[in-house]
């Protein structure tokens, strides 16, 4: 019966009932429904493709782009500024993302539909170069989410790029640390005049060292942040440490690169971690030049209830694959492709 907006039906609803075959067969508009009598389940077309009704799966992730590069130095000068981490995108649980950021909101996602999922690489190391600045790295992203690469670290009289996390200054002058991207990573960390030494990149949890007052020490990378969603708890994305003619600055936890020592490479990011390259040095008794760290590639980890089964295509990768931890699977993904639940 109709009254007005009202519709009531006093036995049930039956809808057209067809096997997955007979449904294939279909010239299908966006909005119609059927019940799949081959997955018993009640399916409609969303224009692009059949989705069981009520199949919702919440999913949580962790997002972390490519780290920057750190810098070279340009000859008879040791001062290359460590790499930033690429941003740090984090739902799982409470946890924060990056730069002190709130937790992200949870993604309610369908099964039979294919979500694209893109992992960044680092920023490549370089030896001594007219361009001035290390690397950014590449952007990582899953559905709408996006992280931004960490900035490549400057090289001598620069500034350190802005990303995710920003790359330290170079050193020799006064100059600043790039800034970091809002809720995903730290600036960082600036240099003094008259210091053969650069400065830490930033991490996803704090901001890359300065360069010290005095001795030229070079500036540390910017600490990584912990999570869980894998079952335990990992530090990732760590800023690198800048270089000097002293002592070459420490790398961020979490996979950071440690700067390079008077005449010695940087280190490289960690992959799968999203951190930043060390700095790399010059020798002022010789001016051979060396080669700046990797910033670390990137990572995409989903959670999601362990009822559903993840299939990856189109060039994405998980060396592991699904894993179960408590009431929940997750996967992590390491190169870029797409993700289907089921």
């Amino acid at each position: 019966t109709n009254d007005g907006n009202n519709v009531a039906i006093d036995n049930s609803l039956n809808l057209k009932s067809y096997t997955t075959t007979q449904r294939d067969a279909l010239t299908s508009a966006a909005g119609d429904m059927i019940y799949n009598s081959t997955t018993t389940k009640v399916e409609y077309y969303n224009g692009s493709a059949w989705v069981a009704a009520g199949a919702g799966l919440l999913v949580e992730y962790l997002i972390i782009a490519g780290g920057g590069s750190g810098g070279a130095s340009i000859s008879n000068n040791v001062a290359g500024g460590g790499g930033g981490a690429g941003g740090y995108v984090n739902s799982y649980a409470s946890e924060n993302s990056g730069g002190g950021g709130p937790n992200a909101l949870k993604l309610l996602l369908n099964t039979s539909i294919g979500y694209t999922v893109t992992v960044g690489a680092g920023g490549a190391g370089f030896t001594a170069s007219s361009n001035g600045y290390g690397n950014d790295g590449n952007a990582s992203g899953f559905e709408q989410i996006t992280s931004t690469g960490g900035g490549g670290g400057g090289q001598v009289i620069n500034n350190g790029r802005p990303g995710g996390s920003g790359g330290g200054a170079g050193g020799y002058y006064d100059r600043d640390g790039g800034s970091g991207t809002a809720n995903q990573g730290n600036a960082g960390g600036d240099a003094v005049n008259g210091q053969l030494s650069s400065a830490g990149g930033g991490g996803a949890g704090a901001v890359g060292g300065n360069v010290g007052a005095s001795g030229n020490v070079a500036g540390v990378g910017g600490a990584g942040l912990a999570s869980s969603i894998t079952g335990s708890s990992v530090t990732r994305a760590g800023g690198g440490g800048g270089s000097s003619a002293n002592g070459g600055g420490a790398a961020g936890s979490g996979g950071g690169g440690a700067g390079g020592v008077g005449a010695s490479a940087g280190g490289n990011g960690t992959a799968y971690t999203g951190s930043g390259g060390g700095g790399a040095g010059d020798s002022a008794s010789t001016g051979n030049n060396s080669t700046s760290g990797s910033g670390g590639k990137g990572v995409v980890i989903l959670r999601y209830p362990n009822s559903f089964t993840a299939a990856l295509s189109g060039g994405a990768t998980s060396t592991a694959g699904e894993q179960t931890t408590g009431s929940d699977k997750y996967i992590q993904i390491e190169s870029t492709g797409t993700i289907t639940f089921s």
